[in-house]
């Protein structure tokens, strides 16, 4: 109970959630989730769906785009997006750019 305790639950979710059954998958389902995980891995978790479903098939499952959102939701696959890049510097300015006072000389090779 002081395991229930911790994870916030109460016991009767604890006992209802133990006496469920443990759910079986058949050989293909687990050889198509492996395959899914590498696949999404080596995207770095950039594919969708639809991308992803097409890369499956190609490896021989046959499976449904609604399937391919289920079994991403059952592994956890979340896609990460790219952040844009930004130009955070504008290179054609009319500003004055400083002048250099203290005649800095960053050669490296000067020793």
């Amino acid at each position: 109970m002081k395991l229930c305790k911790l994870m916030t639950i109460s016991r009767s979710a604890y006992y209802t959630w133990l006496k469920r059954p443990a759910k079986l998958i058949t050989a293909e389902q687990f050889s198509l989730y492996r395959k899914a995980k590498a696949i999404f891995g080596e995207s770095r978790n950039s594919l969708g769906y639809r991308t992803l479903r097409k890369r499956l098939c190609k490896e021989g499952f046959s499976v449904s785009a609604y399937g391919v959102q289920k079994l991403m939701a059952q592994l956890g696959l979340v896609v990460t997006q790219r952040v844009a890049y930004k130009v955070t510097t504008k290179r054609k300015h009319s500003d004055a750019v400083a002048d250099n006072l203290l005649n800095q000389n960053f050669n490296p090779h000067a020793h």
